[in-house]
Formats: structure tokens, C-alpha cells, sequence
């Protein structure tokens, strides 16, 4: 097989898994489970930037890679804050703040973050997934890589869902995320003899990293704390969980560009 079709076959299989990990959440009616699935989400977030994201970006790119970390979240924080009405206030189902706009608009923007912070993370994997496949190595890549956005997936949906966006909506968002890794494949194929990605990878990586620390610890946790009082141990066993997740990930599979 050539390794465009091998990289075409890989990237179906990415999408696939990424529609099933946003169908678990569609599925589910329960408020107080969506809440936990959010739980759940926050510790993926948090487990992928300090178990895969921050080792590969000091890993490949030093301490200048590293000091990015700040700038995304800092980036994320200049938006919601100063900006735009902060998430993590407005979502549905929370009290009006004074910013004047509705929770259904004021959700729209932690969805976008999200969708944007998950989506660029992605293209660097499809990148990685180029690179291993052209080495010989693919295989191993797309293991690592549907281990890891099959969860991030179940994530994004249930941050969608939150905001109130149709099952249409998060499925094609949920089909654009996953495309993001055909469309990092097509960009190692068209500018690897241009471009350094090897060089570009870790600083993307750890500015997506501090975008995921924001996410997680400005609007996700507030949210299941305000409003998973009822069962506290269970959401904070969510959390747990999604952090374990990503590091048995890590631990078992690595990145996949190694």
C-alpha cells in the first residue's frame, strides 16, 4: 500500500474513533452525568499536557518550547476575559453575569477554545503520523494517536454539549477535529522539504499545552464544582480517572513521533 492510501486508511480510522468518542456523549440524557463526563474531560485536558504535551515540547524544543506553556494559557485568558464574556461564568444553566450576553453566547466561546486548543494538538499528531508513515512506523502511530483523540473526542462533545450546540453541530465539529489529522499528514507530505516541523512541533505543542491548563482549571472545574455538589466524590473520580487515562497512555504508547 502507498503511503498516501496508508495515511488515507489511518485517517478514517482517527475520524471514526473521534465520532464514536462524541456518540457516547450524544447518547447520554442525564445532566448529572454530563457533568461527570465534563469532570472526566478536565482530567484528559490536564493529563495530556503534563504527561504527553509538556514532556515532548521541553523534549523537542528545550526551555524556549517550554516558555510558550504561559503564553497559551495567558492567549486563552486575554480572550475570555478581556475580550469576549468569560465561559466558564455564562454557561447555560449558570446566572446571568453583567456582560449583557446570553448563556447560550457566552457558552459559544468555550467551545470554540476548546475546539481550536484540541484541534491544533491534532494537526501536530497528523503531522507525527505523516512522519512514522514514511518511516515505516505508522501503525504504531495510529494506535497512540486514536488512543489518545478517542477521549479528547468524548471531551469536546461533552464541552459542546454543555453550551447547548444540536447533535448535528457536535458531530461535524467532532468530523472537522478528527479531520485535523489528514490535514497535518497533507502539510509533513507538502512542506517537509521547506520546513522544519521537527523545529515548529514543540512550540506548537506547548502553547496548545497551556490553551488545555486554561480550559481545564478556568472553565471546566468551576463548572462541575458549581454544579456537581450532589455527587462530589464521583465527579472528583471522574477527574482521576481521565488523569490515569492519559497516563497510562503515556507510560504504555508515548508520542507518536517516537
Amino acid at each position: 500500500m502507498s503511503v498516501l492510501a496508508t495515511v488515507a486508511l489511518y485517517s478514517l480510522i482517527v475520524v471514526i474513533g473521534a465520532l464514536l468518542g462524541a456518540m457516547v456523549v450524544l447518547w447520554n440524557q442525564r445532566p448529572t452525568q454530563l457533568v461527570r463526563f465534563l469532570a472526566f474531560a478536565a482530567g484528559v485536558m490536564l493529563g495530556a499536557a503534563f504527561f504527553h504535551m509538556l514532556p515532548e515540547a521541553y523534549e523537542g524544543g528545550g526551555w524556549w518550547a517550554f516558555a510558550l506553556v504561559p503564553a497559551g494559557f495567558v492567549f486563552l485568558l486575554v480572550l475570555e476575559r478581556y475580550l469576549v464574556a468569560h465561559a466558564g461564568e455564562d454557561l447555560p444553566g449558570d446566572h446571568m453575569s453583567g456582560s449583557g450576553r446570553s448563556p447560550a453566547q457566552a457558552g459559544q466561546v468555550l467551545g470554540l477554545t476548546a475546539f481550536l486548543g484540541l484541534s491544533t494538538h491534532t494537526l501536530f499528531d497528523g503531522i507525527a503520523l505523516g512522519s512514522a508513515v514514511e518511516e515505516g512506523v505508522g501503525l504504531m502511530a495510529l494506535l497512540a494517536i486514536v488512543a489518545h483523540k478517542v477521549p479528547s473526542a468524548l471531551s469536546l462533545a461533552s464541552i459542546l454539549k454543555t453550551e447547548g450546540r444540536s447533535r448535528s453541530s457536535i458531530l461535524l465539529l467532532s468530523v472537522l477535529y478528527g479531520l485535523m489529522v489528514p490535514a497535518g499528514a497533507l502539510l509533513y507530505f507538502a512542506f517537509d522539504a521547506v520546513l522544519r516541523f521537527e523545529s515548529m512541533a514543540p512550540k506548537a505543542l506547548a502553547f496548545s499545552a497551556g490553551t488545555f491548563l486554561y480550559i481545564a482549571v478556568s472553565d471546566l472545574l468551576p463548572h462541575v464544582h458549581r454544579h456537581g455538589k450532589d455527587q462530589p466524590g464521583r465527579n472528583v473520580l471522574a477527574l482521576f480517572v481521565g488523569l490515569a487515562l492519559m497516563f497510562g497512555l503515556a507510560r504504555l504508547m508515548g508520542h507518536p513521533a517516537h
